[in-house]
This record gives structure tokens, C-alpha cells and sequence, in this order.
């Protein structure tokens, strides 16, 4: 099956710090490349897989379930641990949800988490009839493009499949208990108004969480895929600040501080 325009994965081989960047629900690496493809030009090495049933057609996604997404991204975070000393993972909307069972499941492996919007559950009335709704209905209205800078378009599906619905509902249930179990540095950045993840969601977040190292930034100029709206060159700014920061306080095991982040990534970090 033909990608969408933008929907391919990205990959940037850099130095010893890794980023493992997360696409949304229904949407597809474009929705993010651009952090992605920042953080590649700081000297990270950079994995920004394209999440199974994604990048095609709805129908696609329809056949695929939270295991699925779940499997890919927690494939690209061992390879990157094998290549790099240190792991973070970024995630926008239900890409922030993957993120967080990353780091939940994975504790000292991830070393932070950047995260856009992340979703943490469906407030809709619907969202309680999906069990069985999912079974009559086949897809709904696309949740895409959520954007207030004008002439912007995510690449994604314009319909839902209720079974990828459900899956997601499902998913972020799980993800609520898993919570407490996160105690890795933690930035979180959520937009003043989202018509598709509203800002409770990451309230409710930071209140489960177990990390001490938080770090709140409201995105003012943004809707819900602010990564390719007025505040992306923000997002992208401070993810790679706080990515340095977290990093530079590290250590290997030899006693030495560890950055990993390359000659480009020490030079735009303030590094020799």
C-alpha cells in the first residue's frame, strides 16, 4: 500500500545520545519530522518510526491494535539503547501515551521524556459505547489537522475507525495505571487550547506521575499538533535544551560526564 505524503519513517545516525520521536493517533511521522529532523541537526542519532496501520488508509488501521503500536516503538528504543549510552522519547498526542509506558516499562533505559499534548484518555459520551458501537460502525470523522497557523495540513486519515478507537481507549487506560511507575526527568508542553486533547489530560498526567524533575511549558499560539504550528520552533528549542541539561547531568560508569551529543549538538548546547 502507497504512503501518504510525509508518512515515511526518518532515521539520522548521529552521536551516543538517542531520540526516539512518536507520532499521534490517526496521523503519521510528518505530524513530527520536524522536531525529529531538528534534533538529527544537534548531532542526534534520531528513530521516528511510522506506527503499524498508520500512513496508509483508514482501513488499514482498523486491522491493527494498541499491541501493534506499541511493539514498534518499543523495537526502535532497544535498538536505539544498543546504539547510544543514552535514550529519550518524545511523543505528540498518543505518541506522548506510547512514551510514557516506554519509560514506564522500561525505567533507567529511557533517560527523559519530551512530551506535546499527550493524550491520557477520550472524554467523549461515545467513548463508552465503543465495546460494541465498533462492531456497527465502521469509522468516524477524522480528528486531523488541528492547527491555528494558516496553510498548515497534517498528513493523516479523515476518518476514525471505531475498532482503532477502541484500541486507543483501551490503551490509555492501561498507560493511566502505568503512571506512577514514571520517574524519569520529565517536559511536558501542552497547548492553551486543543479541540482534540484538552489540557486536563496533562494535568492529569503530571499528578500520576512519579518524577521529580518536571518541567510544565504552555504552548500559547498552538492547537493540538503544535509541532507543525506557531509554537513548534519553541517546542523544538526547549526539547533540546532540556535533552542537554538531563544529559550533561549524567554520568557513565566510568565517573565522566556523559553528553553524547556530538560536535554540533555540544556547540548549540553551550558545550566545548
Amino acid at each position: 500500500m502507497p504512503l501518504l505524503p510525509g508518512a515515511q519513517p526518518f532515521r539520522h545516525d548521529g552521536g551516543e545520545i538517542g531520540v526516539l520521536v512518536c507520532h499521534g493517533f490517526t496521523g503519521s511521522p510528518q505530524s513530527v519530522r520536524p522536531w525529529a529532523e531538528h534534533l538529527a541537526r544537534q548531532g542526534l542519532t534520531v528513530s521516528l518510526p511510522l506506527l503499524p496501520g498508520h500512513g496508509t488508509r483508514w482501513q488499514d488501521l482498523a486491522v491493527t491494535s494498541r499491541e501493534d503500536w506499541y511493539a514498534e516503538v518499543d523495537r526502535e528504543l532497544r535498538a536505539l539503547a544498543e546504539r547510544c549510552r543514552r535514550v529519550f522519547v518524545c511523543g505528540l498526542s498518543m505518541g506522548g501515551a506510547l512514551a510514557l509506558r516506554l519509560a514506564a516499562r522500561h525505567g533507567a533505559r529511557v533517560s527523559g521524556l519530551a512530551l506535546v499534548n499527550p493524550a491520557h484518555g477520550m472524554h467523549e459520551r461515545a467513548a463508552a459505547a465503543l465495546p460494541v458501537l465498533r462492531h456497527l460502525v465502521p469509522s468516524a470523522k477524522g480528528i486531523v489537522s488541528d492547527i491555528a497557523k494558516p496553510g498548515v495540513r497534517e498528513t493523516g486519515y479523515d476518518r476514525v475507525p471505531l475498532h482503532g478507537a477502541y484500541q486507543l481507549r483501551r490503551l490509555l487506560r492501561e498507560v493511566d495505571a502505568e503512571l506512577p511507575r514514571v520517574t524519569q526527568p520529565l517536559l511536558l508542553m501542552h497547548s492553551a487550547v486543543d479541540h482534540v486533547v484538552p489540557p486536563v489530560d496533562s494535568a492529569r498526567i503530571l499528578s500520576r506521575v512519579s518524577s521529580r524533575d518536571v518541567t510544565e511549558l504552555v504552548l500559547e499560539r498552538s492547537y493540538h499538533v503544535a509541532t507543525l504550528d506557531h509554537d513548534a520552533e519553541l517546542i523544538f528549542a526547549e526539547t533540546h535544551a532540556f535533552i542537554s541539561r538531563v544529559a550533561e547531568g549524567m554520568t557513565d560508569k566510568d565517573g565522566g560526564t556523559d553528553t553524547g551529543l556530538g560536535k554540533e549538538g555540544a556547540a548549540a548546547s553551550g558545550g566545548a
